[in-house]
């Protein structure tokens, strides 16, 4: 089987590079440092009062998995959203389109090597995630499904970054961009919700109704809530709460209450299809913009 060529050379620099290794000492450095604390915290915790709480070992998990699905969102998009601007920046882009690759291999190839690059950073960082073990609570299973909402992030803003590429022409145009769209689907959707949800409660304290929970219990975003699908963050949190136990309920019932169905009964199998598949689409973009914007040129 033929490897990619755009694959196999950026794979090729980044491993006679020190960014991939430097990368990775500071990506496990500082989750080493959050969990070393945190573990420090609680040995002296325990030592003053004499009351072992094994629920706050679990701050363990979730400090480690923030820290490292924050990194993730604002490492992968910067990596992917210089690629094919870089390219056109040093004017290679035209002489890569000339070699008889096509725009497929191109994009691919980009995304392909910054997602190893992130794979490896990740799987890199299972010693520190592997500390939780000692108090509990947390099995294997619970990390493996972590690092699938982690792997599914990572491809989702590395191909927004690569669509953000493909679009502009400058690297800083494209990167910024990137962080601005990738702020409107974590934040914005979070924001969206939080006003609809206000709203609503806001009509149905002036509408009189001030007895009767029936009426409350249908207070909600309405068709709001669906924007987190494509959230990330509201995938993550949700992951996190199901296996921590903690939240008063979860990121869902922030934002009032409704009744069951398909798409909130299986609510994190919906987000991870939807979010790989707005992947794909980004994926396509960037495709069709470069192969537009060479044959363009080569006209």
């Amino acid at each position: 089987m033929k490897m990619n060529p755009v694959y196999k050379r950026e794979m090729m620099v980044s491993s006679r590079s020190m960014r991939m290794p430097l990368i990775i000492t500071v990506f496990n450095g500082i989750l080493a440092v959050v969990a070393l604390l945190n573990m420090y915290s609680n040995v002296v915790q325990v030592r003053l009062t004499a009351d072992v709480q094994y629920s706050s070992f679990l701050d363990l998990y979730e400090f480690v998995a923030t820290i490292e699905f924050v990194m993730l969102m604002f490492i992968m998009p910067a990596i992917t959203s210089g690629t094919i601007s870089g390219e056109r920046e040093r004017r290679t882009l035209d002489l890569m389109l000339t070699t008889g690759l096509n725009s497929w291999e191109i994009v691919s190839g980009k995304l392909g090597a910054a997602l190893v690059t992130m794979f490896l950073v990740i799987v890199s960082s299972f010693p520190v995630f592997a500390l939780v073990f000692v108090y509990g609570g947390i099995t294997g299973r619970d990390v493996l499904f972590m690092l699938l909402c982690f792997v599914t992030s990572a491809l989702f803003a590395g191909s927004l970054g690569i669509c953000c590429s493909s679009l502009f022409k400058r690297s800083t145009v494209a990167t910024v961009a990137a962080y601005g769209v990738l702020a409107l689907t974590v934040a914005g959707t979070l924001a969206v919700n939080s006003f609809a949800y206000s709203m609503a409660r806001m009509n149905w304290n002036q509408s009189g109704y001030t007895m009767g929970m029936i009426g409350e219990q249908t207070v909600n975003s309405g068709g709001f809530l669906y924007t987190l699908l494509v959230n990330p963050a509201a995938t993550f949190l949700l992951i996190l709460q199901g296996q921590t136990a903690s939240g008063a309920g979860g990121v869902l019932e922030m934002y009032g209450t409704r009744p069951s169905g398909l798409i909130l009964d299986h609510w994190l199998a919906f987000s991870i299809v939807i979010q790989l598949a707005l992947s794909g689409v980004f994926v396509a973009a960037a495709v069709k913009m470069v192969r537009k914007k060479g044959i363009g040129r080569n006209a």
